[in-house]
This record gives structure tokens, C-alpha cells and sequence, in this order.
């Protein structure tokens, strides 16, 4: 099958993406998973068999791939193969792989004060205040605009977030003060927090850096990324006591599990609790013999 072939089915397929309105990266990374089973192949895409399929699946595997990047590439071969080929029989071999869940990790509210006092500039110290004051995932942070604050309602609006979904999310006053400032400070115009190029908003890797900037000058040992900010917004606040189905609407979950994961690292809401043990009328100690 020649080259022509391979790029109108490569054509075909960001075109059956595109009309289903799919992001951009997640378009760029369906196609290069799509690459990478063709040159496994070494024949067009549009000829393999599922047992093509299930020795992809296989190698991936052998090669102690990670399961996120396998799970990627099975949504990419699934959609490639039942939209564009309309060939929903070949991908049956395909199984996603569980992937074991760990206790996200949390800053002290303590570590998230150096850590904010610490940020590079004004800038950082506004957007990285926003990624834990409401909670936010660090696109969202990067894609806010000036009119996305809404201090009538105290509202932050998110346009578009995971799963293309808008919500509203708290703004403080501290955090309304902090932005105003900024505001006063570099006047933006369109994004909140623009970039190098005016034009275009703060990329997420910018975001990055200036975390691991501000770890490091805050002396902080614990792997930090914007997300670990998110991670100990939803922590903070169940240990508040607020109710999770709330902290599940703050955070865009679709999922009241994905919010439940929170509970395991929640230490004083765990500390609080009061065991049944306490709760039984009969002395344990003194005069009991020893076993």
C-alpha cells in the first residue's frame, strides 16, 4: 500500500476527529499511536487483522510500556478502526490495563504558603495562587482570561475544561486582591496570564517551571508539580469538612470516585474520626489480665 493511501487515511481520520471535536493534542496523539502500530505493521493500517492487533498489544507489554501509554494508544486504534474503517470487529482483542491507583501527594498548608511566597515574580505567584485557591487544572489555569473573573458573584468561569465541560469555581477575596494586583501591574488584556508572545496565554510547561523554581528556593522535598496544588486544594477543604460532592463539583470530576481518592491522604479528617471502639461501654484497662 503506498504512501498516498496511508496519508488520506491519516487525512480521514483527523477529519472523523475533528468533527467529533477533539482537542488538538489528543488529535496529535491518536495519530502518532496510529504511526507507531503501522510501522509495527509495516504495512498500511487498513489491512491489519485483530491478531495484528493483539501482537501490538503484546509487544507494547514485552516492552514495559507504561499502561497510560498503552491505554492511549488502545483508545487511538479503537477510534482509528471503528470511526475511520468503520471496523469494530478487528479491535476486539484489545484490553485497557488497570493501572493501580496511588494517594496523590500534598503539601502542608505551611509548605503551600513558602511555596506561593517563593513563585518567580508576580505572575507565577497570581497563577500559582489560582491553581490552589480554586483548585484548578494547571490548562485551566494557563487558558483563564480577564473576563473569566467574575467579582460580582466571586466566580472564576472555566471555559471548556476536561471533558469540554464550563463550571464555575469559588474566587476568594485574598485570591481577588492578589489578581487585582497583577492586574494593575502588567494590565492583560485577553489571557490572564499571557505568555512570552502576548498573543497566546502561559503554556502549562511554564507553569511547571516556575513551580519547580519556587520548590526549590521554598525548600520543599516533595515532588511538586501545579497539580499537586489541585491535589492539596481537595485535600484541605475535606479536612475542613466540606462535603466531597461539593469539592467533586469545584473540581470538574465526572466521577464521585475520582474525588474519593482524596479521603486517603485527608489526615486530620482521618485523625477525627471516632473508632467504635471508643464508642463500647467497658473498660479495657487495668485489672484485666495479661493474655
Amino acid at each position: 500500500m503506498s504512501d498516498h493511501t496511508i496519508s488520506l487515511l491519516r487525512q480521514r481520520m483527523i477529519e472523523d476527529m475533528t468533527a467529533r471535536r477533539f482537542k488538538e493534542k489528543v488529535q496529535k496523539d491518536y495519530v502518532r499511536h496510529v504511526r507507531t502500530f503501522t510501522k509495527f505493521l509495516g504495512r498500511s493500517p487498513d489491512t491489519a487483522t485483530s491478531e495484528d492487533l493483539r501482537r501490538f498489544q503484546l509487544r507494547m507489554a514485552q516492552q514495559q510500556i507504561g499502561a497510560p501509554t498503552i491505554n492511549s494508544a488502545i483508545a487511538a486504534l479503537r477510534f482509528f478502526f471503528c470511526m475511520t474503517l468503520e471496523r469494530p470487529d478487528l479491535v476486539r482483542p484489545l484490553r485497557i490495563v488497570s493501572t493501580p491507583r496511588k494517594a496523590p501527594v500534598v503539601l502542608s498548608q505551611e509548605e503551600v504558603a513558602r511555596l506561593l511566597q517563593a513563585a518567580p515574580g508576580l505572575k507565577y505567584k497570581a497563577a500559582l495562587s489560582v491553581a490552589y485557591g480554586a483548585g484548578l487544572r494547571v490548562s485551566e489555569v494557563a487558558n483563564l482570561k480577564v473576563s473569566d473573573i467574575d467579582s460580582g458573584r466571586m466566580m472564576l468561569r472555566v471555559e471548556q475544561g476536561k471533558g469540554q465541560r464550563d463550571r464555575d469555581v469559588m474566587l476568594s477575596p485574598r485570591l481577588l486582591e492578589l489578581l487585582r494586583e497583577w492586574w494593575k501591574a502588567a494590565r492583560p488584556r485577553v489571557w490572564l496570564f499571557p505568555g512570552q508572545n502576548p498573543i497566546n496565554p502561559v503554556t502549562p510547561r511554564q507553569l511547571n517551571r516556575a513551580v519547580t523554581v519556587a520548590k526549590d528556593l521554598a525548600g520543599i522535598s516533595k515532588r511538586v508539580s501545579p497539580h499537586t496544588l489541585r491535589h492539596s486544594f481537595a485535600t484541605h477543604l475535606l479536612e475542613q469538612g466540606v462535603d466531597i460532592r461539593v469539592i467533586q463539583v469545584l473540581l470538574g470530576h465526572a466521577k464521585l470516585e475520582t474525588t474519593a481518592l482524596y479521603t486517603r491522604v485527608a489526615v486530620s479528617t482521618v485523625r477525627d474520626i471516632k473508632s467504635p471502639l471508643d464508642r463500647l461501654d467497658v473498660k479495657l484497662t487495668k485489672k484485666t489480665p495479661p493474655a
